[in-house]
C-alpha cells in the first residue's frame, strides 16, 4: 500500500500529474480538482492509493486522505471500480457523497457519468452503512439536494490554471465549452468537468 507520494511536480496531464519521488517518476491518476492544487515544479503531497491488476499497477491520487478513503469505500458496492469510484470523487465531494447516502437522494448519483437511476438505487442500498457521518457542511444548490463546492466552471477553470495556462486562456476555454455545460443542465444533468475539460484542452490546442 502506498498511502502519499510527495516531491516535486514534474509533469500535469489532463487526467494524471507526475511526482518525482526519490529521482523515479511516479504517475499518479487524478481528479480534475486534485490537479487544480497542483503546479509544475512545486512541492506536493497526495493521499494515494495503489490498485492492482493482473496487467498493471495504477496509483490514484487525492487531495487528501479523506478523499482517499472514500475512494476506497465506493469500491466496496458491487459494479464500482476504480475508474467509477475516481468519476464519482471527480463530480461530488466524499462530503456530498455521505448526505446523498445518508438522504437516498438518487439524484446526486445520476449525476455522475456511467450511473443511471437503476445503479444509483443500488449504489444507496449497498453504501447505506459504509461511508459514515457527513464531517462538514455540503454547500446547497437551489431545487434541493447537494453539490460540489466549486460549481463546474470553477473546477474547470482551476484545473486549466494548475495545467499552466494562462487566466485569459483559462477564461477564453471556459466561454467555449459553456454550451456543452448549459445543454447538460437543461437536460437536468451535472456538467461532467472531467469531459469539459478534455474539449477545453481540445480548444487551447487549435488555438496555438
Amino acid at each position: 500500500m502506498i498511502a502519499f507520494v510527495t516531491g516535486p511536480v514534474t509533469a500535469l496531464a489532463p487526467g494524471s500529474a507526475v511526482i518525482e519521488v526519490g529521482g523515479v517518476g511516479m504517475l499518479v491518476q487524478c481528479t480534475p480538482a486534485t490537479l487544480a492544487g497542483l503546479r509544475v515544479g512545486e512541492q506536493a503531497r497526495i493521499a494515494t492509493s495503489l490498485v492492482v491488476r493482473e496487467d498493471s499497477l495504477t496509483l490514484y491520487g487525492f487531495a487528501d486522505d479523506d478523499e482517499r478513503q472514500t475512494f476506497e469505500l465506493l469500491q466496496t458496492a458491487s459494479g464500482v471500480g476504480p475508474r467509477l469510484a475516481q468519476a464519482m470523487l471527480a463530480v461530488h465531494a466524499p462530503d456530498t457523497l455521505r448526505v446523498a447516502v445518508a438522504t437516498d437522494d438518487e439524484k446526486t448519483l445520476t449525476a455522475v457519468p456511467g450511473i443511471g437511476k437503476k445503479g444509483a438505487q443500488k449504489l444507496l442500498l449497498e453504501l447505506k452503512d459504509r461511508l459514515g457521518e457527513p464531517v462538514g457542511t455540503p454547500v446547497g444548490r437551489p431545487g434541493g439536494g447537494f453539490s460540489v463546492p466549486l460549481a463546474w466552471h470553477d473546477q474547470l477553470h482551476a484545473a486549466l490554471i494548475g495545467l499552466g495556462y494562462a487566466t485569459r486562456e483559462a477564461d477564453e476555454a471556459v466561454a467555449l465549452v459553456t454550451p456543452q455545460a448549459e445543454a447538460a443542465i437543461t437536460a437536468g444533468e451535472e456538467p461532467a468537468v472531467p469531459r469539459l475539460l478534455r474539449a477545453a484542452l481540445q480548444s487551447l490546442n487549435r488555438a496555438r
